[in-house]
């Protein structure tokens, strides 16, 4: 770009708003001055974003060639951060679909750039060594780059920020494990980069000329191994020096289940993140400067990285999480006041308490639910719960909250999602854990006209053959225990928060 069209606005079509980096990116290129238009399977999940008023939103699937051509429709940059990891074992076809897909579309609407967030590969290794992950996220890459649409390929390796599921990994594992048993891949060499430097050249890739067309490793300054990595976080947080033992025969498959013991991230996250981390992955060039220019300090190095994103975690201004983006399947589920229902089992347990305290004291408890707060309910019988899923590859309890006082549609909750939210009134969550069935619950406050409220509790399930009927029943006997007393228990907190000079009885742990 030359003259004054260097400096246009450009309008920019972001896929996976709801993740990790895609939420990110959006304000960043709107403070950038570009235009917006976000797709998204369930839009209604980008509505509490503080950017939402300010960007397009269009309901589509990277996997649907009919709603991708209106998406397409008048872009200059289509940004292309999805992938289907956690779909099953057949993702690789279905990330190999999705690219195809959107190589074609952005084609045939004549969009100007297509900018693509991969995995930075070892070299040398032959792809076919590669772990799934890794081979799918270089096959997405070479199928955009030879689309005929002018492609910038980033390729990162470990990210660092709050929120991202590698800190967190790292995180955990450092500040919860003073001895560590460590897999073999902690000695492998790793160039980490910051989130900040990852979104500075996403945002910068949109202006590169029509002649390029190729991958750019990205990295910061440091290449570390996993080991050192460790011991710079516990000196960055203040911790102790820990003492890492390798141990080789813990494969990336059983340490993704060590992982997921230790730290929030469960294994089928963690197994990639792993498998990931078995070759060197260090840049081989820093092309990227060249059109998207360093400034001073710029990459940031890794303890200022870590302390950045520690930073932000202590002062609760987490924008996106790795848990941000939904478990695969959940969206197209109906709501549980659809009429679909008509005609087939919906199985609910309604608990209802008068509250002496005002509607805003008690929705302040309601939207502090889970997380560090915990469920104001027999802590073990939700411990249990959580470790049962996770032992069948669910996401199980520990994925906390992005916010320990506030909630937005679309944010991940424990195992839960929040579905639906109307300040002050209704909290609806769905359910995200294995079930035989889909799941929710849903906490409504209302005013009893007397300066007073009234909580209403309602968990609902519909089961999905005789083993979701089974299920229902065989649980049934303990709702007393654990829905009745977490309405009570919820219903106490805001009494007691209203009244002064008294501390909240500690029930939620």
């Amino acid at each position: 770009m030359t003259g004054d069209h260097a400096h246009a606005p450009l309008s920019c079509l972001v896929t996976g708003a709801t993740g990790y980096i895609g939420g990110r990116l959006v304000p960043e290129l709107l403070a950038a001055g570009h235009r917006v238009r976000c797709l998204a399977r369930t839009p209604e999940k980008l509505r509490d974003h503080p950017w939402a008023g300010e960007v397009e939103t269009v309901r589509g699937d990277v996997t649907d060639a009919a709603s991708l051509a209106p998406a397409m429709d008048g872009i200059d940059v289509a940004y292309y951060l999805v992938h289907a990891l956690t779909t099953g074992s057949g993702f690789e076809e279905t990330d190999r679909r999705a690219a195809v897909a959107f190589a074609e579309q952005a084609r045939a609407a004549g969009v100007g750039r297509i900018v693509y967030l991969g995995g930075l590969t070892p070299e040398g290794v032959p792809d076919h060594e590669l772990s799934p992950h890794l081979r799918s996220r270089a096959e997405v890459g070479r199928i955009l780059l030879e689309s005929g649409v002018p492609t910038t390929a980033l390729r990162a390796a470990v990210i660092i920020g709050s929120g991202s599921a590698s800190f967190e990994m790292l995180r955990y594992l450092t500040e919860r494990l003073p001895v560590m048993v460590t897999p073999s891949w902690v000695s492998t060499r790793i160039q980490p980069i910051a989130v900040r430097d990852v979104l500075r050249y996403l945002v910068g890739s949109a202006r590169m000329p029509r002649d390029v067309n190729r991958t750019f490793d990205i990295g910061g300054p440091d290449v570390l191994t996993y080991r050192d990595m460790m011991q710079r976080y516990a000196e960055v947080a203040q911790l102790p020096h820990r003492l890492i033992l390798p141990v080789p025969m813990l494969s990336p498959g059983l340490s993704s289940h060590w992982v997921g013991l230790i730290t929030p991230v469960p294994a089928s996250i963690a197994r990639p993140l792993a498998e990931s981390l078995r070759y060197e992955v260090v840049c081989r060039e820093h092309d990227i400067a060249g059109h998207v220019p360093d400034g001073a300090g710029q990459p940031f190095g890794f303890d200022t990285a870590l302390r950045l994103a520690l930073q932000r975690v202590r002062e609760a201004r987490v924008t996106t999480r790795w848990s941000s983006a939904s478990v695969p399947g959940v969206p197209s589920d109906p709501l549980p006041t659809d009429p679909d229902w008509a005609g087939g089992s919906l199985y609910t347990d309604v608990r209802e308490r008068a509250v002496d305290a005002s509607p805003e004291a008690l929705w302040r408890v309601v939207e502090g639910i889970g997380g560090e707060h915990g469920w104001y309910s027999f802590p073990l019988a939700w411990a249990v719960r959580g470790w049962l899923d996770r032992l069948v590859g669910g996401v199980g309890l520990r994925r906390g909250r992005r916010d320990t006082d506030r909630l937005r549609v679309g944010d991940s909750l424990d195992f839960w999602r929040v579905e639906e939210i109307e300040p002050g009134h209704l909290l609806r969550l769905r359910a995200e854990m294995r079930l035989p069935g889909p799941a929710w619950l849903e906490m409504y406050v209302e005013p009893d006209g007397e300066g007073r409220s009234r909580y209403r509790q309602r968990a609902l399930f519909h089961p999905r053959g005789l083993f979701g009927h089974a299920y229902w029943w065989s649980v049934s006997p303990f709702h007393a225990l654990v829905f009745g007393g977490m309405a009570r228990n919820i219903a106490r907190a805001a009494e007691t928060r209203t009244s002064p000079g008294r501390a909240v009885p500690a029930v939620s742990r």
